[in-house]
């Protein structure tokens, strides 16, 4: 856990110091594999330890925003803090992603050509496909009594539908999707060059998808690979090497996420049978337990920035060059905004400020997809399969990082 404990001497920077720059020091690993809700533990823990953290876990460092609305200001305060560090555990650039990756101006404009494909109207448009997928996935495994949920439904659901966003044939999942969870086992840890190799293979998907559009375009308005081929910022055409960078990025966005909450929210629906029933009676409620899910089980527990300039961040003297750490988990599990935070709570007042997605310009672009996704299934895997178990004797875990849970084994009567 964390260190408290006051600064002793003058130099809080000499090794040893028990405080930096009158921070106190955590020392807690948050890139590690736990038990199930382990990282919200500490994480809760700390931020009610101290409003701010220096973790020294890191090469780097970074100092750590836990509490609500310092974490809701600092993604409010993009033109100083920037996305030139985007993750506070990984800092280096790493892969390259957009739009992530600019900032100011140049941010806005290539949101402003992907914004019509993840405007609510435009979601609006993906709930039939969304609809039918989903049954038609449920339906698949409903006859067998069981499946592992993690595996055999909530990453295939979002790839058909993210394949189906791009304007690509859902059928390519069947080759995508091993493509991809070795490309996501890479970046936690698993094998290097496999993870490579399914890099390469997915760009060059995307390259023909591409260079296809190119020789025969469709209608920009449905097909965002024609829409970003035909796009122009500035007058000029995005490049080849942009184009599958927005690609690729959308994907890393888009699949693990969606499968680490509908996990997260199996799990706690299967062991709170009274919050299952309400759903399950009155599936209307779909959106708005998703949004109390995302506050409660949020995945991507925190968000980096790199300062630019130096500054007193409430009492936090912060200098150019320092990593910043936006707990999104800590803060929506904030006491002083979302009061009694670990009760399931429908209807919550004031849930849909959650951070979940972020805040500001950088806000989550996928979101509306993202919220329709989980209600769909919390509607038709319901519908169909309303009683369900966690199969005893499992032991449950989640990932670091970025949350997930490696495996959610369910059982129910046929």
């Amino acid at each position: 856990m964390s260190e408290t404990r006051q600064r002793t001497g003058p130099d809080d920077d000499a090794p040893g110091a028990r405080t930096v720059r009158g921070c106190p020091v955590s020392h807690t690993e948050y890139g590690e594999d736990s038990e199930l809700y382990g990282h919200y533990a500490l994480l809760d823990a700390e931020r009610e330890a101290a409003r701010f953290h220096f973790n020294d876990t890191r090469p780097r460092g970074f100092w750590m925003l836990q509490r609500y609305d310092d974490v809701l200001e600092g993604f409010q305060n993009h033109a100083v803090w920037t996305t030139r560090v985007r993750s506070a555990l990984n800092p280096e650039p790493g892969i390259a992603l957009l739009p992530q990756d600019l900032n100011g101006k140049e941010h806005a404009k290539l949101r402003r050509v992907l914004n019509p494909f993840f405007s609510p109207a435009a979601v609006r448009r993906m709930e039939p496909l969304a609809h039918r997928r989903c049954v038609e996935l449920v339906e698949e495994v409903r006859p067998k009594g069981g499946c592992d949920f993690v595996a055999e439904f909530a990453i295939r659901y979002p790839t058909d539908l993210f394949l189906s966003l791009l304007g690509l044939p859902v059928a390519d999942g069947e080759f995508f999707l091993p493509w991809s969870e070795t490309l996501f086992a890479g970046f936690f840890g698993g094998d290097p060059e496999a993870a490579a190799e399914a890099r390469r293979n997915i760009l060059e998907y995307f390259d023909r998808a591409v260079n296809e559009r190119r020789a025969a375009p469709r209608d920009p308005a449905e097909d965002m690979v024609t829409r970003l081929v035909q796009a122009r910022i500035d007058g000029e055409p995005l490049s080849q090497e942009d184009i599958l960078t927005v690609c690729m990025t959308l994907m890393l966005a888009g699949l693990d996420t969606t499968r680490s909450a509908l996990g997260f929210i199996f799990t706690h629906l299967a062991r709170h049978e009274e919050d299952r029933r309400r759903i399950i009676a009155e599936p209307e409620l779909a959106p708005a337990a998703v949004e109390e899910f995302l506050r409660m089980y949020p995945l991507v527990i925190q968000a980096g920035r790199e300062v630019q300039e130096p500054q007193d961040f409430h009492g936090l003297p912060l200098e150019k060059g320092d990593v910043v750490w936006l707990g999104i988990a800590s803060a929506n599990r904030d006491p002083r905004k979302f009061p009694d935070p670990d009760r399931f709570i429908l209807g919550r007042e004031g849930v849909n400020q959650n951070l979940a997605f972020g805040a500001g310009p950088h806000r989550c672009l996928g979101m509306h997809l993202a919220r329709l996704e989980l209600a769909v299934v919390l509607r038709e895997w319901h519908a169909r399969i309303p009683d369900y178990r966690i199969r005893p004797g499992v032991p449950l875990t989640e990932r670091g990082g970025q949350l997930t849970m490696p495996t959610l084994p369910l059982e129910w009567e046929v």
